[in-house]
């Protein structure tokens, strides 16, 4: 199976490098800075589970892709999906998969209008990286997971074959049959975490010390699992517990990357995250006075940083 994974940052990077890593058929399509880097240093990956430098990793540049794949592995910003979708599309062919790693959902209608439906699979990854001065791809905590599955539920021939690729790769992948319904557990974590340390500016054990800062982060999450439960996708009792946990831990020094952009002055996925759960709220006239105010605050960001 060719893989063709968009991108070769932090998350990119690190699964495709997993993957080569594993001797699977895997090119990066990278713009001419990255693969220059990568031609010269190798991709390299520090990580709890092991580091690797692979050197001289396929590359291919947008003008330079003539040839189609048998996946697609998306795991660009919300904000660069447009220009994404330009420079891969001459990849996907009739039978191609399309793996999104973006967060939320309204990504899937984009990608839906460009190459239909039926070539878009549901996906989701938790994996903390970032990519360091040397421009390294470093795996910050040992958590690392990746889910991919049809949106219509069950299990197919061809998730089962990617499956089988990604087997032999140390990425924590998995095929899930109702990844819709992980999507949305994802959203209600993720939005949650980083609403919640972006309006505070701090971390999860910062905000819970603080007066009124554990029923704020509670607030949020009820606020969100609410539009879930609307969409007809109300998490399971056992994923909101162990988000609860992890959202209220005392002395957490958990952040989320939007909160790390924010302070390197970095651009946001705030449309993508945080106001299209609002837009849904609208819809089921739900009140999100919590949302907003997040919201609010990450627009007014978004305007200072021009």
């Amino acid at each position: 199976m060719r893989i063709l994974v968009v991108g070769a940052g932090a998350t990119g990077g690190y699964f495709g490098g997993r993957l080569l890593q594993a001797g699977r058929d895997v090119t990066f399509l990278v713009r001419p800075k990255r693969a220059t880097e990568l031609a010269s240093s190798g991709l390299v990956i520090k990580s709890p589970h092991g580091d690797v430098t692979l050197k001289n990793p396929p590359t291919v540049q947008a003008d330079g892709l003539r040839e189609t794949f048998d996946a697609v592995l998306l795991a660009c910003k919300a904000f660069d999906l447009d220009d994404a979708i330009t420079s891969f599309a001459p990849a996907v062919g009739s039978h191609t998969a399309i793996i999104p790693l973006l967060n939320g959902m309204r990504h899937l209608e984009t990608l839906d209008a460009k190459f239909g439906r039926d070539r878009v699979l549901g996906g989701l990854c938790s994996l903390a990286v970032t990519l360091n001065a040397k421009r390294e791809i470093v795996h910050l905590a040992p958590m690392q997971m990746l889910r991919f599955g049809e949106r219509g539920g069950g299990m197919s021939d061809r998730v089962k074959a990617i499956a089988d690729v990604f087997a032999g790769a140390d990425c924590g992948s998995q095929a899930s049959d109702d990844i819709i319904q992980d999507m949305w557990e994802k959203w209600v974590f993720l939005a949650t975490l980083a609403g919640a340390t972006c309006v505070m500016r701090a971390s999860i054990g910062q905000i819970v010390a603080a007066p009124g800062g554990r029923d704020f982060i509670l607030g949020a999450r009820d606020e969100i699992a609410a539009i879930a439960r609307a969409a007809g996708h109300a998490p399971r009792e056992e994923i909101l517990t162990s988000a609860t946990g992890i959202l209220t831990a005392e002395g957490s020094p958990l952040t989320a990357s939007m909160f790390r952009d924010i302070e390197a002055g970095a651009r946001i996925e705030a449309d993508h995250i945080i106001g299209d759960l609002i837009a849904r709220a609208e819809a089921a006239k739900l009140p999100v006075p919590k949302l907003r105010t997040i919201y609010t605050h990450l627009k007014a960001y978004e305007s200072r940083r021009g």
